[in-house]
This record gives structure tokens, sequence and C-alpha cells, in this order.
């Protein structure tokens, strides 16, 4: 049986990127939640998914998370129904589970859950993690503000804390016109040079906190 049809009864599923890149629960964690990387370590998940090169990303691994954030895994799977019969193997049970696959090219997988007090998102592509977008962002995202440091952060957390997302969030601190998405994905093969001066062009206050 098709896998698809067996998760979700014969239905796709079609989310822009904008609405499931960076899906956050309501309400915060019980104090007795183990820290982010303590659930990644206690429920197994990236020696689970080795096979498939799992690379944690997200708001996370770069400091800006909110009580409610996800952990985000991201991982490169040529096989798309291998990947998802595992994570149905081992995660089915788990408190909110769902699982489904994009309606755009390549058909990525994506599956939620909570395990750990923390809710967890996996997104598997055919395409290998290095050139997915979600770790491209990811990476220079992870530069810009390990040239700018906190007042870069702090801008940011302004801007998560009022609701954006994580890319339209670093586009509106750094000034950037265009889609927040589209204008990110054009500062991913910018040297440290050039992300110097994006930082300093429509936001001088960032180019002094660089400069320091």
């Amino acid at each position: 049986m098709d896998w698809v049809s067996m998760h979700h009864e014969g239905s796709d599923y079609s989310y822009p990127e904008s609405e499931t890149a960076a899906i956050e629960m309501p309400g915060s964690r019980p104090m007795s939640c183990p820290s982010y990387e303590d659930a990644i370590h206690r429920t197994g998940i990236l020696d689970l998914l080795a096979p498939f090169d799992p690379h944690v990303v997200g708001t996370l691994p770069l400091g800006i998370a909110l009580p409610a954030s996800d952990i985000d895994i991201v991982c490169h799977a040529p096989d798309l129904n291998e990947i998802a019969d595992l994570i149905w193997q081992t995660f089915r049970s788990a408190k909110g589970f769902v699982m489904y696959r994009w309606v755009v090219k390549g058909r990525p997988l994506i599956a939620q859950f909570e395990a750990e007090g923390w809710p967890f998102e996996i997104f598997a592509a055919a395409d290998p993690v290095e050139d997915q977008a979600g770790w491209r962002h990811f990476k220079v995202e992870q530069r810009l503000l390990g040239l700018a440091g906190s007042v870069l952060h702090d801008r940011i957390m302004m801007f998560r804390m009022q609701g954006l997302k994580t890319e339209p969030a670093f586009a509106a601190a750094l000034g950037l016109a265009g889609g927040p998405y589209e204008s990110m994905n054009k500062l991913c093969d910018a040297t440290d040079k050039e992300l110097v001066e994006v930082l300093a062009t429509p936001a001088p206050h960032l180019a002094t906190a660089v400069r320091k």
C-alpha cells in the first residue's frame, strides 16, 4: 500500500513554505522538560535517522527560539518511502503525530510529533541537505548572527516576539526588500564581505556592531 494513502487515507496536502517552515505551538513547556539537546539525545532520533544525513536547524540552534519553538531536523532521503516507513514505524504512536508530503517538485516529506516534552518536525527531501533551502537559509542566518552578534539577535527577537517567523524576522531586521524567503535565498552564496555590506546598507546600527 502506498504510504501516503496509509497515513492519510488517500489525501495529499500542500502547504506553502511560509506556513510550514517554522510551525509553532501555543503555550510553553513545563520547566521539568529537558533541554532541546537532551530531548534529541533521549529520543535517539539522530541515530535513527543517521542513514539520511540528519541535521538540526532552525531557531533553537540559532538561539532565536520562542518558548513554543519546535526541534527542526532536515534529512536527505533519495527514497522518501523508505524514510516515511521508518518514521511511521517509530513515531506513529507519539502525541500529535502527523506525516504528509508537499504537492510541489520533489514531493518532500514532513513529519511532526511530540517527544520528551518537545514538538519535533522532520523535513526530508531527495535533494542533499546542503542543497535544501532550509539548510542554506540556516547557514546564512548563522553567519549573519556571527557577524553582527547581539545587536542583530535582539532585533530579530523583537520581530519574532511580534509573531514573525524566522526568514521574515531576518528580512525585517536587515531591511531586505521583496519577499523574505526569496531575499534570504539571495544571500546564501554571499561572501562575508558581502554580508557585512548587507548589514551596513539598510541598518547602520548593525554595521557598528560588526566593526566592534
